[in-house]
């Protein structure tokens, strides 16, 4: 059984004018919208919720849909939390400040 995970990721596109950049990172949250998977975009990553296998695919996906929107190098910054014993949630975390 594969409970789910919260991963944090941010996308930096390298060596590009910062509206292009942007562009792409645009791109990139198109992917993880289209995913169906929960997510939460924040000032300086995205946060993803969903089963592991499931999450590390998009993370894949997501690669491959910023190069397919030009990007020819990219940095990627990831945060994973996982519990063994059951699943994790955004809203554990940030619930209480909505």
């Amino acid at each position: 059984m594969s409970h789910n995970v919260n991963l944090a990721i941010q996308v930096l596109p390298m060596s590009l004018p910062q509206p292009e950049a942007y562009r792409i990172v645009d791109e990139a949250i198109a992917c993880i919208k289209d995913s169906g998977l929960s997510y939460l975009v924040c000032p300086f990553e995205t946060v993803i919720e969903g089963p592991y296998e499931q999450v590390m695919k998009l993370v894949s996906d997501i690669q491959d849909a910023c190069q397919a929107a030009g990007a020819e190098s990219l940095l990627i910054n990831m945060k994973l939390q996982r519990n063994f014993i059951k699943g994790v949630a955004i809203d554990d975390k940030i619930g209480k400040y909505k």
